[in-house]
């Protein structure tokens, strides 16, 4: 069966596979770009490629060298400190808008996402899929758009360093801990307990990929000595 023409020439497709393979690791951190075996391998033409590309860029997902190549960002511990702290204030905005705002439902959908956190606690990936779950129901329920913008923005860029920061199961059981309190706190309509409770997980959160990046790369560092 041919390929239809939007796989083939659109560039909208080539950047969600490039932001995919980027936010996924499957491009490693400081992998090169190169157009022709890139554009070979997605099936596409040199100009849906670049479109993409330039995109990327423009989000901070790719960099432009100034020899002119195009890099897959490496992981800094700097920028991940950043990005996590802007997270963690929109974050602590977010729980203090929901407690003013929630229903009695929206209460019985945060504990149900909490439910299937539990339940798959054990899992990395279910269990981040799960806590990305609840934190966009308290970004609902808190209804600033703007802060819900910003929050997506950031979200996407994070992708990229959520799986070091619940690799193991003791950050993850901290980590529905965390979520059981905020969601008590949001349910008692305790806007301050709840800000700061969001601000502490994602500072948390933080701290655990500083650690696993830095481990990492130290690791990484060693092996070529």
């Amino acid at each position: 069966m041919p390929e239809s023409p939007a796989r083939n020439t659109g560039a909208h497709y080539v950047y969600a596979e490039l932001k995919r393979r980027i936010l996924g690791l499957e491009l490693k951190p400081g992998e090169r770009i190169y157009e022709p075996a890139m554009a070979s391998a997605l099936q596409v033409s040199r100009t849906p490629l670049r479109e993409a590309i330039r995109r990327l860029i423009s989000e901070g997902l790719l960099e432009q060298q100034p020899t002119g190549g195009v890099l897959v960002p490496a992981l800094d511990e700097g920028a991940i400190s950043e990005l996590y702290e802007v997270r963690a204030a929109i974050e602590s905005l977010m729980a203090r808008n929901a407690c003013l705002k929630a229903t009695p439902d929206d209460i019985e959908a945060l504990h149900g996402i909490l439910e299937r956190n539990a339940a798959m606690v054990t899992f990395a990936d279910d269990a981040m899929q799960q806590g990305m779950a609840l934190h966009a129901k308290i970004a609902a329920i808190a209804g600033n758009s703007w802060a819900r913008r910003f929050h997506g923005q950031i979200s996407s860029h994070m992708e990229r360093y959520r799986h070091f920061t619940n690799s193991t199961q003791e950050r993850r059981d901290q980590a529905l801990a965390q979520h059981r309190t905020l969601v008590e706190a949001i349910a008692g309509g305790d806007p301050e307990k709840a800000a700061a409770i969001a601000f502490e997980h994602v500072m948390g959160a933080r701290d655990a990929a500083v650690r696993a990046i830095s481990g990492a790369t130290g690791a990484s560092t060693a092996a070529g000595a």
